[in-house]
Formats: C-alpha cells, sequence, structure tokens
C-alpha cells in the first residue's frame, strides 16, 4: 500500500512538473513558429499552430533591415563586460564578508540585496544627466557598467553563499604557508569555488542579455544590443508580429543554446553546498 501511494505520489509530481514546464515553454514555441508564418497568418483567427505556409523570409527582412550581427556583438560584449567586472569587484567583496564578517555583515548583505528591489525609472534622470555628462549616452561601456552595478547585489550574494561552503581552516593554512590575500582568493578559493562562480558567470550573463529597460533608454543605435533590435518592430504603424515575432527568436536563440549545452554547470553550481 506504501509503495503504491508513493508510486502515485511520483507520477504526480511528474506529471504537474511536465505541465509547468510546457507552461512556461509555450510561449516560446509560439514565437519561433510565429516568425516562420506571414503576416496575415501571424494575426489569423483561430491561429494555425504548425499548420500553415512556412516561411523564412521575415528572418530575411529582419537581417537585410537592422544588421543582427552588429546587435549581437553589442549584446556579447555588454553581457559578457558587465559580468566580468561584476565578478572581479565581487569576490573580494565576498570573500571578506565569508572569512572576514563582521557583526554588520548580515545588514550589509541585505541593503545590497534591498537595491535590486528599488524601480529602475525612479533614478532613470540622474543616471540618465550623469551619463549625458560624462559622454557614456549610447556607449557598451557605459552600458558595461550600469549593468555591473545592477548587478552586482546578487553576484556578491551568489558568491558569498559557495565561499560560506568552504572551509575555513584551507585558507588558514594558504595563510600559514606565507599566501598573501591576493593569492589566496586566486590560487585557492577560486578553484575551489569554481562551479559557484560558473554559475553566478551563467545566470548574470543571461540577466544582462535580457535587460531591456537601461539599454531602451541609454542607447540610440551605435551600442543598441538585441533588446533594441527587438524593440524596433514596434512602430507608430502598428505591430508586425511575424516581424517581431523573427527578431524574438533570433535575439533569445543564443542565450537559448547557451542554457542547454551549460545546463548541468549551472544546475551544478546552483546547488552546490545544498547538501553539507
Amino acid at each position: 500500500m506504501a509503495r503504491s501511494t508513493g508510486t502515485l505520489r511520483k507520477a504526480t509530481t511528474t506529471l504537474v512538473a511536465w505541465v509547468i514546464a510546457l507552461a512556461i515553454f509555450f510561449p516560446i514555441l509560439w514565437t519561433v513558429l510565429t516568425g516562420f508564418k506571414t503576416e496575415a497568418e501571424a494575426i489569423a483567427s483561430p491561429p494555425s499552430l504548425f499548420f500553415f505556409d512556412w516561411t523564412l523570409d521575415n528572418f530575411v527582412i529582419v537581417q537585410e533591415r537592422s544588421d543582427y550581427f552588429r546587435h549581437f556583438m553589442n549584446s556579447v560584449i555588454i553581457s559578457v563586460g558587465s559580468t566580468l567586472l561584476g565578478l572581479v569587484i565581487a569576490i573580494p567583496a565576498a570573500w571578506s564578508m565569508a572569512f572576514v564578517p563582521t557583526k554588520r555583515t548580515r545588514h550589509l548583505l541585505m541593503w545590497m540585496l534591498s537595491t535590486r528591489m528599488l524601480p529602475p525609472v525612479g533614478v532613470l534622470v540622474p543616471i540618465y544627466l550623469i551619463f549625458r555628462d560624462a559622454g557614456l549616452l549610447d556607449t557598451r561601456t557605459g552600458l558595461v557598467i550600469v549593468l555591473t552595478l545592477i548587478n552586482l547585489p546578487i553576484i556578491v550574494w551568489m558568491l558569498y553563499t559557495y565561499f560560506r561552503e568552504i572551509p575555513g581552516e584551507i585558507l588558514e593554512a594558504a595563510r600559514m604557508d606565507g599566501a598573501t590575500t591576493g593569492a589566496e582568493i586566486v590560487h585557492v578559493l577560486v578553484p575551489m569555488a569554481v562551479p559557484g562562480i560558473a554559475s553566478t558567470l551563467l545566470l548574470n550573463i543571461i540577466l544582462a542579455w535580457n535587460e531591456a529597460f537601461w539599454t531602451l533608454n541609454l542607447t540610440a543605435a551605435g551600442a543598441a544590443p538585441l533588446t533594441a533590435f527587438i524593440a524596433s518592430y514596434s512602430s507608430p504603424e502598428g505591430l508586425f508580429y511575424a516581424k517581431l515575432s523573427a527578431a524574438s527568436t533570433l535575439a533569445i536563440a543564443p542565450i537559448l543554446i547557451l542554457g542547454w549545452f551549460r545546463q548541468k554547470q549551472l544546475v551544478r553550481g546552483l546547488t552546490f553546498g545544498a547538501v553539507k
């Protein structure tokens, strides 16, 4: 009886998990399929999911009109650059909080995380004016800086969590052998926390890649990433659903592929330290 109850519970959990996964994946599937439709088929009612005249015209038009690869390179440089800069700042910060804590460390961590909850529009004007006066508007450097600052609390929190699981005695042994603080971090701490650092890197690349508010407000053409590339297909004349879907597919494809091929490392990093 107990075995049958356990089997039923497992089957129910699996079914619920599949339903949730399909519900999350369906909008992505719909977007991809709409990119292969004509504009007329994209707005047809009732809509057709698979049975329509497939075409690549939207993807050709999108590339010819908007130079996809330039926006793609901007996204790569901005997302990878902001993540690497964030790691350079966050690793020493997380090390100090994990291994040299004070009574205010937890309060500082909570304050850092609370800044992530601030509505971006609340600080748009001062940041825009600062960037204008500093000549950082519509530049990759400006976006790297602002995305680093936005995601830095998350990077610090994740690294702090991973570092807390590393025995402090190992670092103490390195100090006794004459290791400096920099050598301790670079040669001892970082190699031991590679899974956590890798998952932090992947997560923050995804967050930076998908950032739309700041990229739309701080860029015009020169440094515009793929989020601006998608937004260009919303015009006063209306929405071109098929072309918008094709642009969205081209924008999300690289990050979906990255997540698919690095899912083991991501899961390993996210569960690092979860089991004592």
